[in-house]
């Protein structure tokens, strides 16, 4: 054994040891270790009230139109995502400047597999989130308004200082959902992009059109959860509605933001072959059939802990149907070690990225063209 094989032996049989344990975390639940390891002071419930944007009045209410639900909020009251408030006639958000979750991350992690890989990405995140997913795993911050998490004070230019500092080259907005700290999220990116780094969200892409498109111009990348195919599944499953969802993906595609999606399979729930087809077939005609595609598997997590794990056989039909149908670049992740995880080529089917989780262990790319037929691959492979 040559002395690459016997190291790629090793990386992967220590990884098989620990993403098992990976896979039922939160990752919210170890996000905080850069901030804390450096002596910040996280604070239970720390708020630093900032003004709102993308509003109007409705005699003495004002109506938040920063996403599709419009919430209509009398004095002192909250929208549904627990964050935003009519506060005096104005609208604040309690989600600036104050994330419940930092952590240095993999670009691969959010998931990202076409775009800069193998790059550091300091991830940040809020309370709050626009919808009630059965299944979320990071529920305990998504669910929670942010005087319930802990929190630190940590001002749009110090993320990227920290950024910068880690050696990171995006960052990245994930864990809930981040269309929540819009405000925060514009400040940060806007700065980023002076200092030469990447922004890429990861969302449910519940977002009014307006807002998206001024997130657009400093977004380089996104990986919007496309969680179903019916209206009837995301109001039963997450409370939320397709229809807006589908446009945001329309809106990233139009405004050049590099996209990837992904589809959490949660089983005998969202699995239907039909509704899958249905689906892919929506990406291929409207976003492109080089659109990567992430088939992830469902754990046991918050309202569905009854729920077993999805069973491979269906990731694998799933795939296939998605490949039947004309896709070009689909994956299945949460399946450490499985051949659906790894990057082939869309004209010659070789090999070009081998991955196990979030580890690459062979890379075939070079200036974005496959090393043996010379296609080039879309995505962004290089700063």
């Amino acid at each position: 054994m040559n002395r690459r094989d016997f190291l790629k032996t090793t990386c992967m049989a220590t990884l098989s040891a620990s993403m098992g344990t990976i896979a039922s975390l939160s990752l919210a639940q170890t996000s905080t270790s850069v901030l804390a390891a450096r002596g910040a002071i996280p604070t239970k419930g720390f708020v630093s009230p900032h003004k709102a944007l993308f509003y109007t009045r409705e005699g003495n209410n004002l109506v938040c139109l920063l996403c599709p639900f419009q919430c209509s909020l009398s004095q002192g009251e909250r929208g549904r995502c627990q964050v935003r408030e009519n506060k005096n006639g104005e609208l604040i958000t309690m989600a600036y400047a104050n994330p419940c979750a930092v952590h240095v991350d993999p670009i691969e992690k959010n998931p990202l597999f076409h775009f800069l890989p193998e790059i550091k990405c300091l991830s940040v995140a809020t309370a709050g989130c626009t919808f009630r997913c059965k299944y979320c795993q990071n529920w305990q911050i998504s669910q929670s308004s942010p005087e319930e998490t802990t929190n630190f004070q940590f001002t749009p230019k110090m993320v990227v200082d920290k950024a910068i500092k880690n050696k990171c080259q995006a960052i990245g907005y994930t864990y809930a959902e981040p269309t929540v700290f819009f405000e925060y999220m514009l400040d940060i990116s806007q700065t980023a992009k002076k200092n030469g780094l990447r922004n890429v969200y990861h969302s449910n892409g519940f977002i009014s059109q307006e807002p998206l498109k001024k997130l657009c111009l400093y977004l380089d990348a996104a990986n919007i959860d496309l969680k179903g195919f019916t209206e009837k599944y995301y109001y039963e499953m997450s409370a939320g509605r397709l229809a807006p969802v589908l446009e945001s993906l329309k809106v990233l595609k139009k405004e050049g933001v590099h996209i990837e999606i992904t589809n959490t399979v949660v089983p005998t729930y969202n699995d239907n072959v039909a509704d899958v087809e249905r689906m892919c077939k929506w990406i291929r005609d409207e976003l492109g059939k080089d659109v990567p595609l992430h088939f992830a598997r469902f754990y046991p997590y918050h309202k569905l802990k009854a729920l077993s794990p999805t069973p491979t056989a269906i990731m694998e039909a799933l795939r296939n149907t998605a490949i039947k149908v004309g896709m070009k670049y689909v994956y299945i992740g949460n399946i450490p070690g499985h051949p659906g995880g790894h990057t082939y080529c869309g004209n010659c089917n070789k090999l070009l990225i081998r991955r196990f989780g979030f580890t690459i262990l062979e890379y075939f790319i070079k200036d974005g063209v496959c090393s043996y037929c010379g296609q080039l691959i879309p995505g962004v492979w290089s700063i």
